[in-house]
Formats: structure tokens, C-alpha cells, sequence
């Protein structure tokens, strides 16, 4: 299981995508496009909206529920967002996949420009629209996630993990991933 992580707009999906192409026999498992996929006016896309993270009961069970359906070698990304959901994962997954955490590292100006430029190349996501928000998503990474991040570069044995700086542009940046899943 390669499970891709990183604040918003570090290219957690896009470079799933790109994984996928030459690693055909994984399937990605996109979680926000899960979540943003639960009904209009449900709890996960109120929180959403406001560019808040799901409470972690909720999205663990829709995580195992797709996890449960999902055979063979995964791309997960964008889960855990928390340390709960981080430590739940390894308690519940690590020993049945070999865990490989891809850990995008960007700075704050960076994730803003690319939401930007995301969102001015016309990006349906209602969450890259407004800009209070982006900064109240980039905000709620360095709150919420960084700890699960931090938590999980601890855990040598149970899981690998790769910190990668994606500052640069997209091919550069691809190669050291690809480079640290060889290790």
C-alpha cells in the first residue's frame, strides 16, 4: 500500500495518477473524492465546505468499508489527515500490506499557488474557491496532519516512510518518488 500524503495542492492525486500508469496493477483509492462524493447537505459535505476534516470515526469506516472491497496492491491518497486516523491505520492495515508512506513536502506559498493555478485552470472543486478557506485547509494540515505525519516517520519497522520535497516541477518531483518506492 502506497499511501500519498501532503497539505493541499502538494499533487497527492495528481501523482497517484501518475503511479497508476506505471504501476497498472494497483487500484487509487481517492479519499476526498469519496468524501466529496457523499450526498449534498450530508455531515461530510457540510465540513467539507467549510474546509473542515470529517470526524476520524466516520472516515475510517468509509476507509475500511472501501479498503474491504478493494483487492490486491493500493494507492491511497489522501488518508490519514489525523493522528487517530494514522494510528488506526497502522494498527488495523500494517499487517496486511507493506506500508509506504510518501510524504509530500511543500511550503505554504507553494500550496497556495498551486491551488490557484489549479483553481484559474478550472477546477469544479468548491473547497480551491475561496481563498479564506484554502488558507483554513493549509491551517488545519499544520494543526491536524502534521502530528499524524511526524507520528508516522517514527514507526521503522511497521511501515517505510519517504519524506519528498515537491517544490520543483512535475517530472523532477515524480522521479524521487519513484526513486524512495525502490528503496
Amino acid at each position: 500500500m502506497i499511501i500519498m500524503m501532503g497539505g493541499p495542492g502538494t499533487g497527492k492525486g495528481t501523482f497517484s495518477r501518475m503511479l497508476r500508469k506505471i504501476r497498472p496493477e494497483y487500484s487509487h483509492i481517492e479519499t476526498g473524492a469519496i468524501l466529496r462524493a457523499q450526498p449534498d447537505g450530508s455531515p461530510i459535505r457540510i465540513a467539507i465546505a467549510g474546509g473542515n476534516l470529517i470526524p476520524d470515526e466516520m472516515v475510517c469506516d468509509l476507509i475500511a468499508t472501501t479498503l474491504d472491497k478493494t483487492p490486491g496492491d493500493i494507492i491511497l491518497d489522501g488518508f490519514p489527515r489525523t493522528l487517530i486516523q494514522a494510528q488506526w491505520l497502522v494498527h488495523n492495515y500494517a499487517n496486511k500490506y507493506d506500508i509506504q508512506i510518501i510524504y509530500l513536502n511543500v511550503s505554504d506559498e507553494i500550496m497556495l499557488r498551486r491551488i490557484n493555478k489549479r483553481r484559474t485552470e478550472g477546477s469544479t472543486r468548491k473547497d480551491d474557491g475561496n481563498i479564506d478557506i484554502v488558507r483554513h485547509r493549509i491551517e488545519t494540515f499544520h494543526e491536524t496532519t502534521m502530528p499524524a505525519i511526524k507520528w508516522l516517520a517514527t514507526r521503522a519497522g511497521d511501515i517505510t516512510f519517504s519524506d519528498i520535497d515537491s517544490s520543483e516541477e512535475e517530472s523532477a518531483n515524480f522521479a524521487r518518488i519513484v526513486s524512495a518506492l525502490k528503496k
